[in-house]
């Protein structure tokens, strides 16, 4: 059932001559699928991802959300938070990321999503979001997943998803 993605092969060819551009995802296993008969518990998957001004922007247009604390320097320096930051949900896209390419990976469905925001995540910062398998529900392919992001081994973002997991039976 482990399907790989379109392009991945070229992904991990310029990551093994090091040619990858900035804002672009380093990943710990092939993307593809993972069906709900070979996840097991503890199983985690991550991303890593700097945060580009492009990335906030094209983030800005997509959503709508102009907020200036994530474009404006001038307006951003008198926040509380002294200079630009992300969108939050910017930053919880790279767990999405992780379970819709890794784990459980393509076909997988949310169903809930809870997220705390711990700290700004900046432009220029390098996120690692990580999902940890922590509950299984087979007959219902449900698997609850803890999410965390972090930026220099500080948690910026934690939470807990419950997705639909693709299964042989179905695919």
């Amino acid at each position: 059932c482990k399907r790989a993605q379109h392009g991945a092969r070229k992904f991990q060819d310029n990551l093994d001559r090091g040619d990858l551009m900035e804002g672009q995802m380093l990943d710990n296993m092939p993307r593809g699928t993972i069906c709900i008969e070979d996840i097991e518990m503890g199983m985690t998957r991550f991303v890593r991802k700097v945060i580009t001004d492009e990335d906030i922007e094209m983030f800005s247009q997509v959503s709508t959300d102009r907020n200036p604390v994530h474009l404006d320097d001038e307006y951003a320096q008198d926040t509380i938070f002294q200079g630009r930051i992300a969108h939050g949900m910017l930053t919880a896209g790279l767990i999405s990321a992780v379970i819709g390419e890794q784990l459980p990976g393509h076909g997988t469905i949310y169903m809930s999503q809870s997220l705390k925001f711990l700290a700004p995540v900046r432009p220029g910062d390098l996120v690692l979001a990580e999902v940890e398998v922590t509950d299984i529900i087979i007959d219902k392919r449900r698997v609850k997943l803890e999410c965390r992001c972090m930026v220099d081994g500080k948690k910026v973002l934690v939470g807990e998803a419950m997705v639909m997991a693709p299964s042989r039976k179905f695919d």
